[in-house]
């Protein structure tokens, strides 16, 4: 139509910073003492918008610098284009699943170096529901109370990223700067997860029983599926 104006595309950034503005509008403010607490609310930081508020159980997967190589990235750049948000997720982790990059954390003084800083403010901070350490990426299904999210990421990497390389003997950026998270809606949904994380090993074809696997909430379940860690 003559007269019309062409619409100037968005770009990922400004695409980014609307999506966060619709979800804080559509969302309850953050009190004074949750910002106090360093709470951010539905935030981006430029790749992937983030959502932290405390009470929600959170599906969290964070992964390793170079785990998808750029070398290789005619082999995962479509899954960019993917519009749905889960199956984007699913299909990035089928991908990391598959161990074609960067895989420190296979070994085993690196997993546990992870696993020790994950579980280590377990029922101080946070509550620990599942979690497993794979070779370059990791799950954890958190709820969380007065820590924010984005500072329990932020102090998960910065702790294991400096005694990782030392015990490896290397040097270079340990982890990627982004991470995945999913907000459980309800208990059914956190019961897929829990299976989901502490199954990855498994679908992987690391392991053949869940509870085999050395780096994963799996093995500390008892007869009632309960989670028991050692005191």
């Amino acid at each position: 139509m003559l007269g019309v104006p062409k619409m100037k595309p968005q770009t990922k950034r400004e695409y980014l910073r609307d999506l966060v503005a619709e979800k804080n509008h559509c969302h309850r403010p953050l009190t004074d003492e949750e910002k106090a607490l360093g709470f951010l609310g539905w935030h981006e930081r430029g790749y992937l918008p983030h959502c932290d508020f405390p009470g929600l159980v959170q599906f969290v997967t964070f992964r390793l610098a170079g785990s998808m190589p750029v070398s290789r990235r005619g082999e995962w750049e479509h899954l960019l284009k993917i519009e749905d948000d889960r199956e984007k997720r699913t299909k990035f982790e089928e991908y990391l699943d598959r161990g074609v990059g960067k895989c420190q954390l296979r070994n085993p003084r690196a997993a546990k170096i992870v696993e020790d800083a994950i579980v280590e403010f377990q029922n101080e901070r946070y509550e620990l529901l599942a979690w497993c350490v794979m070779p370059n990426h990791v799950h954890v299904l958190v709820h969380v109370w007065n820590w924010p999210l984005a500072k329990m990421l932020q102090t998960w990497k910065s702790a294991t990223a400096v005694k990782a390389n030392r015990s490896l003997n290397r040097v270079g950026t340990f982890w990627q700067r982004e991470y995945w998270e999913t907000s459980m809606r309800n208990e059914e949904q956190e019961r897929l997860a829990i299976r989901y994380i502490e199954n990855n090993p498994l679908k992987a074809k690391l392991c053949r029983h869940p509870e085999l696997w050395p780096s994963s909430s799996a093995r500390f379940r008892d007869q009632c599926r309960r989670l028991v860690l050692p005191a």
